[in-house]
């Protein structure tokens, strides 16, 4: 299990393909890890050298003492491509991940080739109620929130036709540091760069998902609306598209990147 520290935590990272050909870092959703993107490793590999990682506060990276702010989770991806000698990467992130890739993006951009952000937004919820999240986690764990989390994460026909795909995305979540996860909604609750990603001059994709709910159509289209040149496209899925129409994001993905 390969590590990097960095300033503020020790990340777990997995790296797949040829070192020598361009480099995609795949950046995890809140309260799951890199086993995540499990789906689009090979048909990535096959192409890229892919770089996977635990946030901070997730998987088998450390959880240092909160609350983070989006620059750590994205000084800690700077911080592995240092490592990894690799001076520009294409960014592909899902959820908080894609809010990552855009704050890369927009504070970064030196380092982002493409970018892609799936199932995200330039803000994501309201602060107030990332706040009440982070108190209930601190205070009862994440197996107070863990039905209401995951069943937005597949839409309620895919869950009941796979539920050892719901169950493995709840085993996911409730293996997730309550501490880490709880210091990471303070990101979700501070950050904001609706008036920032107009900035962004990576070709980017953005995927959403029809039906999404933590970061509806609509949020994500917005995100395509404001960063010039970007393309849009929607699937037919819940939040975490990547899993649920696999064949269809990793197309969309590959194809924007070739």
């Amino acid at each position: 299990m390969p590590t990097l520290t960095t300033p503020g935590a020790t990340i777990r990272y997995e790296v797949d393909g040829d070192a020598a050909n361009p480099a995609v870092v795949l950046s995890n959703s809140l309260g799951t890890n890199l086993d995540l993107w499990e789906p689009q490793v090979g048909a990535l590999a096959e192409r890229f050298h892919v770089v996977r990682y635990d946030s901070r506060g997730h998987g088998l990276s450390s959880s240092p003492a909160g609350p983070y702010r989006m620059s750590d989770l994205a000084g800690d991806v700077v911080a592995l491509l240092d490592h990894l000698e690799v001076e520009r990467a294409h960014v592909v992130g899902i959820s908080i991940g894609g809010l990552t890739g855009q704050y890369l993006a927009v504070e970064h951009p030196e380092r982002v080739d493409r970018l892609v952000v799936a199932n995200t937004a330039a803000k994501i919820g309201e602060p107030q109620a990332w706040l009440d999240r982070a108190a209930l986690v601190e205070s009862s764990g994440l197996g107070a929130i863990a039905d209401a989390v995951v069943e937005k994460w597949l839409t309620p026909d895919h869950a009941r036709e796979h539920p050892e795909l719901a169950a493995r995305l709840r085993a996911m979540l409730l293996a997730t540091d309550d501490a880490g996860y709880a210091a990471t909604c303070h990101v979700l609750a501070e950050t904001d760069l609706r008036e920032r990603i107009g900035g962004i001059t990576a070709p980017t994709l953005v995927i959403g998902a029809s039906g999404d709910l933590p970061t509806p159509p609509a949020a994500t289209r917005a995100i395509a609306e404001s960063v010039r040149g970007a393309r849009y496209v929607e699937v037919d899925a819940a939040h975490i598209s990547n899993l649920e129409a696999t064949a269809e994001v990793t197309a969309a993905v590959l194809g924007f990147l070739d």
